[in-house]
């Protein structure tokens, strides 16, 4: 029975933590709409910027300072020392996140490059301009988006059809140095392919164990 309870009291938690975010939504939708219309900002990237920095208006800055987007400054605020920006209201918050954008540099330069309904090119814009120094920043903001469908806040004409990024490949290196080549052509000596290559005759002996700079064509050279 005991069990029972608390698998209902932890359920219910999860639940209850779900909820504080479609509220903290239903509380700001209208407003990061209403910027939007006026700057050109997805809705859905302001409101999914302001759930990651704030936790949903749950974080300390948030409920003290009112901070919703993790932006440091000048902070009067007797209740909480920090060197984050205290702001009069929630609002206040979401309009300077809006007015960072539009006036500051590289952010600024992010409008010529994506539209109001391209809520991925903004996350990761946003990010490679220095916003945040967490390399899956912009993946968790998407993926804020793509969880409470924030998109359908954006009012996307019918029909848009969202850009496709490409994933980045990463390759990882253990370590190990690639060995470079060079096929010897006719009329080649070493001090032709030092300069080619940007090295030492006497290295590319010693590289290669060559005692005599006699070289063939065809010969590998290691470099």
């Amino acid at each position: 029975m005991k069990i029972f309870i608390f698998c209902l009291l932890f359920l219910s938690g999860i639940a209850a933590k779900a909820q504080d975010t479609d509220d903290y939504i239903a509380e700001h939708v209208e407003y990061a709409q209403e910027l939007m219309r006026d700057h050109k900002i997805p809705a859905s990237v302001i409101l999914a910027v302001a759930i990651h920095e704030s936790a949903a208006g749950n974080s300390k800055i948030a409920q003290h300072l009112n901070n919703h987007f993790g932006v440091k400054g000048p902070n009067n605020n007797a209740e909480i020392r920090s060197s984050y920006r205290d702001y009069l209201n929630a609002d206040e918050s979401y309009s300077h996140f809006v007015e960072i954008m539009e006036t500051r540099e590289p952010f600024n330069n992010l409008f010529a490059k994506y539209d109001q309904y391209d809520y991925k090119g903004w996350a990761y814009g946003i990010r490679r301009c220095g916003y945040a120094r967490s390399r899956s920043w912009a993946s968790q903001v998407i993926g804020l988006i793509k969880k409470y469908e924030l998109y359908q806040y954006d009012e996307r004409p019918e029909g848009y059809e969202e850009p496709v990024y490409a994933t980045p490949v990463r390759h990882h290196s253990r370590g190990r140095r690639t060995t470079k080549t060079y096929t010897v052509k006719s009329g080649d000596n070493l001090s032709i392919i030092a300069k080619k290559k940007g090295t030492t005759v006497k290295k590319l002996m010693q590289k290669n164990g060559i005692k005599k700079a006699n070289l063939k064509p065809g010969q590998k050279i290691k470099f």
